[in-house]
C-alpha cells in the first residue's frame, strides 16, 4: 500500500493557514487514544513509510504503567504508524490532525490495527452489496483542571441552566467543530451534573470512527482552554449514571434501506430483521469489546438507559438494541441505536463488532426474538425466557471470558484483535479488581480522556 502524498502546493498551503505541525492518532484495544507529531513538512513520510511504533502500543494498559505482553505482542519487533492523508484536518493553533492506522514494515496492515479492522468488516458489507451508515454519540463529563468534580448547584438534567453556564465553551466547541469539518448535529446538558451529549452525522463506518476521535480531540482542547478537562470515563463518579457511546447505524442494499418499506416490526425487511437479530445474537460474547473495561459494569445497571437486557425495542432505552422507526421526524431513516458500547471501547472495533454481527445475521438468515415493549426489568422472568432476553453481565471476568471464548467473534474479527482486548481487560482486572468503586472511579476517571 502506498499513500497518495501531498503535493508541495497542498503543504504551503496548509503553511499558509497557519499550520506548523501535524498530529496522527490511532486508538488502541484498550481505548486509548495514541499519537505522534510531526513537523508540517514531514507529513509524506508520516503517511509513507510512517512513523515507528513497537508492537506493545497495542498492549499498553489504561492504568498508566502497564503492558499486556502476550506469545505475538513483546520487546521485539517494529511496525509503522502511517496517515491516512484523506481525512487530514486543520483544527486550530498550528495544528493539524489525520487518522492513522497500524502497518508492518512491508506496508501490509497489521491484523490488530482497529482501524485495519473496522475498514476490513466495511469492505465485506460492500462485498455482499450492503452500504453502512453509523452515527456516533458522546457523552462526557466537564471536570476541573485536575480531574475533580465541578460545582453542580447550577444544573439540571437537560436543563437550559447547563448550556448558558457552559455558554463560552458550547460555542467554542460548535466553532471548532464547523472549522475542522464536522457537522453537530446536537448538543446539549445531559442527566448527569456536568454532564454533556452531542450527536454526530452518520458516515460510512471508518470515517463515522474518525470523525467522532477528531471530535473529542476538539471537545478536549476546547475544555483546556478553559480550564476545563473531559471525562471519557463510562462511570466518572461512583453512584452517578455515567456515560455510554452509543453507536447507531443503517443498512441498505440497491433496492432499498433494510430497517425500513418492509413488512416486519417497525417496516423491517426480512434481512433488516436478520441483522438486528445478529447483534441480538452475538451481543453477550461481544460485550467484551463494546463495554468491559474494569469501570463498565458501574455502568452497565438496569435503569441506566445502559442497554444492561440484551433484547430490542422500538424506541426501547432500557432494552440493548433500540429500534428508531423511519419518519418525518427522523431525516436520517430508521436506524438501530446500540446502547451497550461505553466510552472505554474503541470505537473502530465496537463498529466492527456490531457490523459484522449484523452481516452474520443476514448471511445465516436469523430470526428476529419478539419485541421488548416494555422495560425489560418489568417483565416476568417467564416473558425474558419466551423472548430470550438476558441480563449482561456487570461482573467484568464474565465479559472477558465469553468474548475470549467466542469462536463466533474470533471468525469475524480475528484472533489478534479479541486476544489483544482480552490481554489488556485482564490485566485491568487482575491489578485492580479488588478496589470499590469509588476507589475506581477515582484511578480511572481521566483514563481515557483528552
Amino acid at each position: 500500500m502506498t499513500a497518495t502524498p501531498l503535493a508541495a502546493a497542498a503543504i504551503a498551503q496548509l503553511e499558509a493557514e497557519g499550520v506548523d505541525t501535524v498530529i496522527g492518532t490511532v486508538v488502541n484495544p484498550a481505548g486509548l487514544t495514541l499519537a505522534k507529531t510531526v513537523p508540517i513538512r514531514r507529513t509524506n513520510a508520516f503517511a509513507d513509510p510512517g512513523l515507528g511504533a513497537s508492537p506493545v502500543w497495542n498492549a499498553l494498559t489504561i492504568d498508566q504503567t502497564g503492558i499486556a505482553f502476550t506469545d505475538d505482542v513483546g520487546v521485539v519487533g517494529d511496525q509503522r504508524l502511517r496517515l491516512d492523508l484523506s481525512g487530514l484536518r486543520i483544527i486550530g493553533d498550528g495544528l493539524a490532525w489525520s487518522p492513522a492506522g497500524f502497518f508492518e514494515q512491508d506496508g501490509t496492515p497489521v491484523p490488530a490495527c482497529s482501524r485495519g479492522t473496522l475498514g476490513r468488516i466495511e469492505a465485506a458489507l460492500e462485498t455482499a452489496g450492503i452500504e453502512a451508515a453509523v452515527g456516533h454519540e458522546i457523552e462526557f463529563l466537564l471536570v476541573d483542571a485536575l480531574g475533580g468534580q465541578l460545582p453542580t448547584a447550577l444544573w439540571a438534567p437537560y436543563g437550559m441552566v447547563g448550556a448558558l453556564e457552559y455558554e463560552a465553551f458550547v460555542r467554542e466547541v460548535t466553532a471548532d467543530a464547523t472549522s475542522a469539518g464536522v457537522a453537530i448535529e446536537q448538543f446539549h446538558p445531559e442527566y448527569g451534573p456536568n454532564q454533556f451529549e452531542l450527536s454526530l452525522p452518520p458516515q460510512p463506518p471508518v470515517a463515522a470512527a474518525d470523525q467522532l476521535v477528531l471530535m473529542r480531540i476538539i471537545i478536549g482542547r476546547a475544555a483546556r482552554r478553559h480550564g476545563m478537562r473531559i471525562s471519557l470515563s463510562p462511570a466518572p463518579f461512583a453512584g452517578s449514571v455515567g456515560s455510554g457511546a452509543h453507536q447507531h447505524f443503517s443498512l441498505s442494499m440497491p433496492e432499498g434501506p433494510l430497517f425500513s418499506g418492509g413488512t416486519g416490526p417497525g417496516g423491517m425487511t426480512k434481512a433488516g430483521q436478520s441483522a438486528v437479530a445478529g447483534v441480538l445474537r452475538g451481543l453477550p460474547q461481544a460485550q467484551g469489546i463494546l463495554s468491559a473495561s474494569i469501570v463498565s459494569g458501574l455502568r452497565m445497571q438496569p435503569g441506566n438507559w445502559a442497554g444492561a437486557y440484551a433484547c430490542w425495542g422500538i424506541e426501547n432505552r432500557e432494552a440493548a438494541v433500540r429500534f428508531i422507526e423511519g419518519g418525518p421526524a427522523n431525516p436520517h431513516g430508521a436506524n438501530v441505536e446500540v446502547k451497550v458500547v461505553d466510552p472505554s471501547a474503541n470505537p473502530y472495533l465496537a463498529s466492527a463488532a456490531i457490523l459484522a454481527l449484523a452481516l452474520d445475521g443476514i448471511t445465516t438468515e436469523a430470526p428476529l426474538p419478539p419485541e421488548t415493549t416494555i422495560d425489560p426489568a418489568l417483565q416476568s422472568e417467564a416473558d425474558r425466557a419466551c423472548a430470550g432476553t438476558r441480563l449482561l453481565p456487570a461482573d467484568q471476568m464474565q465479559a472477558i471470558a465469553a468474548l475470549n471464548d467466542s469462536a463466533l467473534m474470533r471468525r469475524l474479527l480475528g484472533d489478534p484483535v479479541v486476544d489483544l482486548v482480552t490481554a489488556v481487560r485482564r490485566m485491568e482486572h487482575d491489578r485492580y479488581a479488588d478496589l470499590e468503586p469509588a476507589e475506581l472511579t477515582e484511578k480511572f476517571r481521566m483514563a481515557w480522556s483528552l
